[in-house]
């Protein structure tokens, strides 16, 4: 649809997400629905399908508030993840990422793969399926105040399966890159080890990042000097992983757990305090946004290929959560409804999409010759893709939180009074 009105300042359009993101957040409860259906429902109203407001240079331009919105959720994460609460929920976690991650790629593999019989590009679905969307999670959890072990354990999952994704996509990619080219160079499988190096420079400089800003924080005696740093140093730490590529996330997460092992509980609970101010500003921008990219001209183009990945997926995450709790021996109620806590899927996965679609331009076999240019199947691989997981996200993003709300209320921990 054409853009309905003049063009107008972005600060402009800040300005009416913000309000309007409010009221449409505060209405959606009405209908007892997490806040964050109700930005998402306004970004796909004011996004290219409808009013054309946040068109896509206008998302580019705001694109650094993703990066800022998610490098907060990590450091809210990881500010929940003391070491002594990751000790008393047990091994139970360990087993339920790992198979969770796991049998979502399988599945997704398997059922793409009995559809279109090209292992390629089954390969890759698999490999973007076990990435998660920890910020609809966690905004969920903030928004209704949830505390209890099931809590503590979709923090910790959330928090380190996009880790263990991103290690699986690095194997997956490569070994897909073999298939259509047939080049199993030295280079190629130094590709493989691409992801670990992201993994541990991420780690690394957030340990040593929450280090330097535990010094700073030792001279700091005044709350506004307190969060003034600390909003410093995610901002340089994500400007790093902005340069280098490494993971949002992951390094501000691992900021978060050594501030709160290593930090007096007082300066902690003010962190909290401050962030539970500023992340609902955030979660308005950054779903408003993520719910922009919903085109409607797209959606039938989501056919069978994404009905399949959504029930593979699903059932992925699902049963292998369970399975993993089961062997994990984790209490009742995890093992009951941490699945229903993890299907979020949204910046992550469609991360990944662009690189496939990028690194697997001009691959393989040529398909098609359209208007004398040439199309290769890895083209093809990366149409498919994008265009799936972009839809498959807008549902994940709508039916995760609604899911993670329904956990929550029913392991008795969200805060009814809210």
């Amino acid at each position: 649809m054409e853009q309905l009105i003049n063009p107008l300042p972005t600060l402009f359009i800040v300005g009416i997400i913000i309000i309007v993101g409010f009221y449409f957040g505060r209405d959606i409860r009405y209908l007892r629905l997490p806040s964050i259906i109700g930005f998402i429902i306004l970004g796909a109203l004011l996004g290219p399908s409808v009013l054309n407001l946040l068109d896509h240079s206008t998302q580019e331009e705001l694109s650094f508030i993703t990066e800022i919105a998610l490098s907060f959720v990590a450091l809210s994460i990881g500010l929940e993840l003391r070491f002594s609460s990751i000790k008393n929920l047990g091994r139970g976690i360990v087993y339920i990422i790992l198979f969770e991650s796991f049998a979502a790629f399988l599945l997704v593999l398997i059922g793409i793969y009995l559809l279109t019989g090209n292992i390629a590009l089954a390969i890759l679905f698999g490999s973007v399926a076990p990435a998660s969307a920890p910020a609809g999670t966690v905004a969920v959890i903030q928004e209704y105040r949830a505390k209890g072990s099931l809590t503590k354990a979709l923090y910790a999952v959330v928090g380190f399966d996009d880790g263990l994704a991103i290690i699986i996509f690095g194997f997956s990619a490569a070994f897909a890159r073999i298939l259509l080219t047939g080049e199993a160079s030295n280079n190629i499988w130094m590709k493989m080890f691409v992801p670990l190096v992201e993994i541990f420079f991420s780690i690394a400089i957030g340990i040593i990042l929450a280090m330097v800003l535990s010094l700073f924080l030792k001279r700091a005696h005044y709350i506004g000097d307190i969060v003034i740093l600390v909003f410093g140093f995610i901002f340089i730490s994500s400007g790093i992983c902005k340069i280098f590529h490494f993971s949002f996330i992951l390094m501000n997460l691992v900021v978060g757990m050594v501030l709160v092992n290593t930090q007096p509980n007082s300066l902690i609970k003010r962190i909290h305090e401050r962030l539970q101010i500023f992340l609902p500003f955030l979660f308005i921008l950054f779903f408003t946004l993520a719910g922009s990219n919903l085109h409607f001209r797209t959606l039938p183009s989501l056919g069978l290929i994404g009905i399949v990945y959504i029930i593979m997926r699903s059932m992925g995450k699902f049963g292998g959560s369970m399975l993993g709790a089961l062997f994990g021996h984790v209490d009742e109620k995890i093992k009951k409804y941490i699945g229903l806590g993890i299907l979020s899927q949204a910046g992550v996965a469609i991360g990944l999409s662009v690189i496939i679609k990028d690194e697997f331009q001009g691959l393989g076999k040529v398909v098609e010759v359209v208007n004398g240019q040439a199309i290769h199947s890895g083209d093809r691989i990366g149409t498919i893709i994008i265009t799936t997981i972009m839809a498959t996200c807008v549902f994940f993003e709508i039916i995760g939180p609604i899911l993670t709300k329904i956990a929550l209320q029913k392991a008795g921990e969200i805060n009814l009074e809210k």
